[in-house]
């Protein structure tokens, strides 16, 4: 009689068809698939809108919205929870100033670099030169906040009201503070620190999970774009598109590159290698805060940022960074000069700088932050709101382009704050990786 408690292995079970036939598939890099799914939700909503089928590619969006749900599911926790994490890991007062220091003057610094880019293009290019705005539509157009309301927005006065509505200022605020106080407490916070550091990776590995899908929810909000806009939206408008994209492309390789190379010897190519992802999704998605967990992601594992370095400059990038739609007031402010016939002079030239410069910070939490931002800088040089009803048309075009900058500047900080802070792996920066999610 056969031994039928034998302790021999089972066989492996060979990969069923549909499991073969994905296999190339998933064997992919994350920014591979998401590159693929862009081109054919590019194409695929092209041929929806020649068609009339536009209705279809409006059926498909619901699959990017779902995917966009999740990615903000994360944003409170995990801002919340890293920033924390990260604040309470520096048991040092001096370095939490150096690092404050350090990210806001580059931030500001390249924000200011981008809108000059942007204001020479168009000075060159001159894109409003024969376009007549005199009979633009009025718009309704929400005033910015001021100065004084800036700086008492940041602080919260009920917490849990700040994570209910997201205020996601009034959150870094509140976590830095709550982390630095774990900091001064000392011993008797260990277990506080400890559930945080336990939180933080629990939040990182969801945070993969939900990246799996990324790929397709790109697919899907590419898709409606095309659909929904076509080609015809972008035609009246292509001159001012063309050099929002330049400028973009010109700010990523110039500022960003060069100061990796200059002032961080390190190689431009391995950062935008390693930061593809979020610039891809960030393209997509027009959102700085939505692509915040794929961007944390990405500079730790590809770019060699230490967490105490990410967690607290990329949360921070994410709401006050804003180099693409800095860059986006200076070529529409012009067009929108030329297009009415007013001549700027170098004083509000400067003024365009600095206010759009400066209102980066006060209206980076307030949806629709472009369009407002823009109607803030036609305002402190005299020109008219009108102008803002035809970028309008066109602003979602133009956000995809201007977060793709936003979140690439968030990676090329980190990159340069934690190279300063000798917080960076340059092993890992180095060599090329591939983020791969869990599901993968």
């Amino acid at each position: 009689m056969a031994d039928s408690g034998s302790s021999s292995a089972p066989l492996p079970r060979s990969p069923g068809p549909i499991a073969r036939f994905l296999s190339p598939w998933t064997r992919l890099a994350l920014w591979k698939q998401i590159f693929i799914a862009l081109v054919l939700g590019l194409g695929l909503g092209i041929v929806l809108n020649q068609t009339g089928r536009a209705d279809i590619a409006a059926d498909i969006k619901p699959l990017g919205d779902l995917f966009i749900r999740g990615i903000k599911m994360l944003i409170v926790p995990l801002v919340f929870i890293s920033l924390v994490t990260g604040v309470a890991s520096l048991n040092n007062l001096s370095k939490i100033g150096r690092l404050s220091v350090k990210t806001l003057v580059l931030y500001l610094g390249m924000t200011a670099v981008a809108i000059t880019i942007g204001l020479g293009l168009a000075t060159v290019f001159q894109p409003g030169v024969g376009i007549d705005l005199g009979s633009a539509a009025n718009v309704e157009v929400r005033e910015a906040p001021t100065a004084v309301d800036t700086l008492l927005g940041l602080v919260p006065t009920n917490a849990v009201e700040a994570f209910a509505v997201g205020n996601v200022l009034q959150i870094i605020v509140f976590a830095i503070l709550f982390g630095l106080s774990i900091t001064l407490v000392g011993e008797k916070a260990r277990p506080v620190r400890v559930f945080f550091e336990s939180a933080a990776e629990i939040i990182y590995r969801m945070t993969s999970i939900i990246i799996a899908f990324t790929p397709y929810g790109v697919f899907a909000l590419m898709t409606w774009v095309a659909g929904t806009y076509g080609l015809a939206m972008l035609a009246p408008l292509a001159k001012v598109i063309g050099i929002v994209y330049l400028g973009c492309f010109v700010h990523a390789i110039v500022v960003y590159g060069g100061m990796l190379r200059f002032l961080a010897r390190l190689n431009p190519l391995r950062y935008f290698q390693g930061s593809v992802e979020p610039i891809m999704l960030a393209f997509t998605s027009t959102s700085s805060s939505g692509t915040l967990p794929v961007t944390m992601m990405a500079a730790e594992q590809n770019l060699g940022v230490k967490r105490g370095v990410s967690s607290f400059v990329l949360p921070l990038g994410a709401t006050i960074n804003m180099d693409g739609t800095a860059l986006y007031q200076g070529v529409c402010a012009l067009f929108i000069a030329q297009a009415y016939g007013v001549d700027l002079g170098m004083t509000e030239y400067v003024t365009i700088i600095m206010t759009a410069t400066l209102g980066s910070i006060g209206t980076a939490g307030v949806p629709g932050a472009g369009l407002i931002m823009l109607s803030l800088v036609l305002t402190s040089v005299g020109l008219p709101l009108e102008g803002v009803a035809i970028i309008a048309g066109i602003d979602r075009v133009l956000d995809m382009a201007r977060t793709g900058l936003n979140v690439a500047g968030d990676c090329a900080v980190s990159c340069l704050v934690a190279k300063s802070e000798g917080e960076l792996d340059e092993e890992v920066f180095n060599t090329p990786h591939v983020m791969r999610s869990e599901l993968s």
